[in-house]
């Protein structure tokens, strides 16, 4: 295989989870969890089955090569890691995780309720080793109740947590529920899994002692409905989707505008304060579209403020404002209508496809979203840009390296940290348990 030499991780200090150390057991479920974590400077080991992760097979492939170690989704998921191929159905391979974890803070797994307490490798199991040991089961469902065994993916915990329901257009008619992004439901559970893990490790801190965490894909979607839930809970109804925007139990005006040079704006809050739809207007006076919204009926609708605009159940005027409204925004590119907004402090934002945001000087450059990652197992001097830091420490260094080549990392994690001898590792390899 490419790269099959052995490689020692780069050495990174003052991370802030610098000193933590993580056995990560994931597929595209949770290995999001793991990139997090090893971003922040935890030393994560990826355990691998043999001949690498499934997910090593998701395309795009850098030049389409459909090669485990050319995955551009797996790169994506699975920066400053290291990576360990172990069968962990075997005796031997379940050894060397139970050794592994006796020396690790954290384990994060997404394998279906019962499948590593079946091979001994629970967290009971692992933690009669290591009271201090944190571990994390991100699944579809749950430990336990009767969706338990139930199979789902990315798609199915969209839908059956709900989100899916608010996405989809209200000015097509017949038209179903859509699906937000791909991979958005696993990075909604990842997060959720992530947080239940950092909680854990800080209670740690006060007691001396892990614990387990029971993450369900299918709850952390739930729990991101924005107001679905709770309106149905407190007001009895049902919202329904909207074009473009939010979701709710009755119609709001239709926030997505085409811009003079073909692009959208999302546009809010016309009437939220009399200053500022009286600086709206004036804006569009001076380019002579304010049409009638001088009148003085528009100005008692923009002292009701948001809150009377909701109220109201007369929406003729307000339809129409937002009308001109649109027809102004028509007439002007996408950049000057934002700018201009922003200037009178409306929060009106651009409909941006990635290249326009990876050449944004606020992202590229001032705030260095976008980092520039080695891989020279590529070629000497080949860097890869990827998405950066999600946020920025003042203290602690953000520093991701590039995801690992398949089990680049098994000779050193057990000849170092479990101490296997090189007569070890050639029986475990002979004996089709590891592969280096």
């Amino acid at each position: 295989m490419i790269g099959r030499s052995q490689q020692t991780p780069p050495e990174r200090t003052g991370g802030a989870l610098e000193g933590i150390t993580v056995l990560e057991l994931c597929g595209a479920r949770g290995h999001f969890m793991g990139k997090l974590m090893g971003d922040m400077g935890a030393r994560v080991i990826k355990i691998e089955p043999l001949d690498g992760a499934s997910e090593r097979q998701i395309g795009p492939f850098m030049n389409d090569d459909p090669h485990p170690d050319r995955s551009l989704f797996f790169w994506a998921h699975n920066t400053s890691k290291e990576s360990l191929e172990l069968d962990i159905e075997r005796p031997e391979g379940q050894e060397v995780i139970k050794r592994l974890a006796a020396v690790a803070d954290v384990i994060l797994e997404d394998f279906e309720p019962g499948y590593l307490p079946s091979l001994g490798l629970g967290y009971k199991n692992l933690s009669a080793r290591n009271e201090r040991l944190v571990m994390t089961s991100l699944t579809a469902f749950g430990q336990d109740g009767p969706y338990r065994d139930y199979k789902s993916n990315d798609i199915v915990a969209l839908a059956m947590g709900g989100i899916m329901h608010s996405c989809g257009y209200d000015d097509i008619p017949n038209t179903p529920p859509i699906r937000p992004s791909g991979d958005h439901g696993n990075k909604i559970a990842s997060h959720y899994g992530l947080i239940g893990t950092l909680a854990a490790l800080f209670n740690r801190h006060f007691s001396g002692k892990g614990q387990y965490i029971d993450a369900s894909a299918h709850e952390a979607c739930n729990s991101t409905t924005e107001h679905a839930l709770p309106t149905y809970l407190y007001e009895g109804k049902n919202v329904f989707r909207q074009t473009g925007r939010h979701h709710s139990t009755t119609p709001t005006p239709k926030t997505l505008c085409k811009t003079a040079d073909g692009k959208y704006l999302i546009v809010f809050q016309l009437f939220n304060n009399l200053h500022s739809w009286l600086s709206l207007v004036g804006w569009m006076a001076d380019a002579g579209m304010a049409e009638d919204l001088q009148e003085e009926k528009y100005k008692d609708m923009a002292r009701g403020g948001s809150r009377g605009m909701r109220a109201a159940t007369d929406t003729t005027d307000s339809d129409h404002a937002f009308e001109v409204v649109r027809r102004f925004i028509a007439s002007q590119t996408s950049e000057d209508i934002y700018r201009g907004a922003q200037k009178l402090k409306f929060p009106w934002g651009q409909v941006r496809s990635p290249e326009e945001n990876l050449d944004d000087p606020h992202f590229a450059e001032d705030r260095q979203m976008f980092v520039d990652i080695p891989h020279p197992e590529i070629g000497e001097g080949v860097s890869i840009k990827y998405v950066g830091r999600p946020y920025r420490f003042t203290e602690s260094p953000w520093d991701a390296f590039r995801a690992p080549l398949v089990g680049e990392h098994t000779k050193s994690i057990l000849s170092n940290e479990i101490g296997y001898s090189e007569e070890d590792l050639t029986a475990l390899a002979t004996n089709g348990i590891i592969s280096y």
